[in-house]
């Protein structure tokens, strides 16, 4: 087992962490590596393990509790495992520098500093993050261990950039079924072509303008796009079916439902004929919660650490999942989220330093 050092530079632990491969669904080691270092932070840390997640939980009395939340695994690897430097040392690369190690290591170094924190932490590290919502391990947590997951605020350290970004959009896609009928293609007055039919719904979406909605001061940036189209069978046959998929990714000013409906409409106006609708996948929006106190806090104690200010989440996180819980939830962490899941991902060293100053003030105000 490797063993990680929380006490090493918080860049170098997060070099640590990527050279264990942890692509999800083989998380088995890094989580051993982190609890095995956790307890050696006993009885500061009372560490609660779930398969391949640990909730670890600092218990003070403080009057108030906030969790900060990563997820331990990554996207498959490609030739960027182990990390290396730039010659400068001023870059971290591999598979993880940004989604999201970095942040990760952020949090183990603060979780293993900071035994008397003003606020009570709860240090959240889970598995499958990566993969399909069913098998989501902050969602297995918050379903088995939802008593460890009450506090007032949460921080989940996916990449920003080292700003704070506050809630997320929500996300759903849709199969939508044209019907047709199947004929030769050589008689193809025979048949009522499937393909042509999804005609007007394509050109509707293609004409759409996506709307831009300010919530509690940040602005989303939605958006409705067809990312898919399915249908024949040969080459000689007039299709019976042909499928459009869409995403619509929405402001947090909508529940999913609204979502639903907006959909709905939209394909509604094409005059489609013979259609069916099927969703294939729904994620709710999280609203900033940037009013509450706790988050003011955080984003002041962010600015003075040489933080930007906070700037709506365009992409679904698992910030969701809080809002869901009733906790209000930010995004903060190191890294570009444009190299995520990039051959090239790397961090700045200067923004694993800056998040864990950051953060470490707030936590130590």
């Amino acid at each position: 087992m490797a063993d990680l050092d929380l006490t090493a530079p918080v860049e170098q632990l997060a070099a640590q962490l990527i050279d264990i491969p942890s692509v999800s669904g083989g998380e088995h080691a890094i989580a051993d590596a982190v609890a095995a270092a956790l307890a050696a932070y006993a009885p500061h840390l009372r560490v609660t393990r779930d398969g391949d997640a640990l909730i670890a939980r600092a218990e003070t009395g403080a009057a108030e509790r906030v969790i900060v939340a990563g997820h331990l695994d990554t996207v498959p690897i490609k030739d960027n495992v182990p990390s290396r430097w730039d010659d400068d040392g001023a870059t971290l690369w591999g598979r993880g520098s940004v989604d999201m190690k970095a942040g990760v290591a952020v949090m183990l170094s603060l979780a293993a500093e900071l035994r008397a924190p003003t606020r009570d932490v709860t240090w959240v590290l889970y598995d499958h993050e990566e993969v399909e919502e069913a098998k989501n391990g902050l969602g297995r947590l918050s379903r088995r261990h939802p008593d460890l997951l009450r506090a007032d605020f949460a921080v989940l350290c996916e990449p920003t950039s080292a700003a704070i970004e506050g809630g997320c959009n929500g996300t759903l896609r849709v199969d939508v079924t044209v019907a047709g009928r199947a004929a030769h293609s050589a008689r193809a007055w025979k048949g009522v072509n499937a393909i042509h039919g999804i005609g007007p719904l394509l050109a509707a979406l293609s004409a759409y303008e996506p709307a831009t909605v300010t919530v509690d001061g940040l602005d989303y940036r939605e958006g409705l796009n067809a990312v898919g189209v399915r249908g024949g069978i040969a080459g000689n046959v007039i299709p019976d079916a042909a499928t459009v998929t869409i995403n619509y990714r929405f402001a947090p000013d909508k529940s999913v439902e609204q979502a639903q409906a907006h959909v709905e409409a939209v394909v509604a106006e094409t005059g489609l004929g013979d259609h069916t609708i099927a969703w294939t996948d729904l994620a709710a929006a999280c609203r900033p919660g940037l009013d509450a106190p706790l988050a003011q806090s955080f984003a002041a104690a962010v600015a003075a650490s040489g933080g930007g200010a906070p700037r709506a989440k365009e992409g679904w996180t698992d910030v969701s999942r809080f809002g869901a819980l009733g906790i209000p939830a930010v995004n903060y962490g190191p890294g570009d989220p444009e190299l995520a899941h990039a051959d090239e991902e790397r961090c700045p060293v200067d923004q694993i330093r800056a998040c864990r100053a950051g953060l470490g003030a707030w936590l130590t105000a």
